[in-house]
């Protein structure tokens, strides 16, 4: 018995996985138009719910693909942009729509803004309207604010100003998005 115990610990700890270094550190050039795929955590906070996930988005410039996964990385939800609109499918259900916002608000109960979250996460400004940054001292944007949401970065890989963001909280009336980046890929 304790010898089963002591495989189980063992096997446990070998799950228990370190904080990843970011494969990429800095932005490159053109950022907005190079393919990247990220790795981390998502928590969000709307009104007086909560709920977190895993997250692996995989971003071309025509598509999107968005795994939310659960604490054992199996796949909870599946959001998939392309030219003929949005999907989301779980376990059981296929959802579709024009609109990330609008699907994940109706399948989700919080809307992604997948539309600027493109560009945010890249601690960039959506090309389609207006954003006010504030800058810290090494020239990294610590807040932006943009189509109604406020972004804080509260970390980068490194302290170089293009520098990739590794946290970030998005907040909205009422909602709180908070995304936590442990690896980027961009080609």
């Amino acid at each position: 018995m304790r010898g089963l115990l002591c495989l189980i610990v063992l096997v446990l700890a070998g799950c228990a996985s370190a904080p990843l270094i970011p494969q990429t550190t800095a932005r490159p050039e053109q950022a907005e138009t190079k393919p990247f795929a990220l790795t981390g955590r998502i928590a969000v906070k709307h009104n007086s719910e909560r709920s977190s996930a895993g997250v692996r988005w995989a971003h071309q410039i025509t598509e999107d693909e968005i795994l939310l996964l659960a604490p054992l990385g199996q796949t909870v939800a599946r959001i998939r942009r392309d030219a003929q609109g949005v999907s989301l499918d779980t376990s059981d259900r296929h959802y579709t729509a024009q609109d990330t916002e609008e699907l994940t608000h109706r399948v989700l109960g919080w809307q992604l803004p997948l539309a600027g979250l493109r560009n945010w996460v890249l601690a960039l400004p959506a090309p389609q309207s207006e954003a006010s940054i504030e800058r810290d001292a090494n020239g990294q944007v610590s807040v932006m604010r943009q189509d109604g949401w406020e972004i804080h970065y509260t970390r980068y890989a490194t302290q170089a100003s293009d520098s990739l963001p590794l946290r970030m909280i998005l907040q909205r009336e009422g909602m709180e998005i908070q995304l936590l980046i442990d690896e980027w890929e961009i080609q």
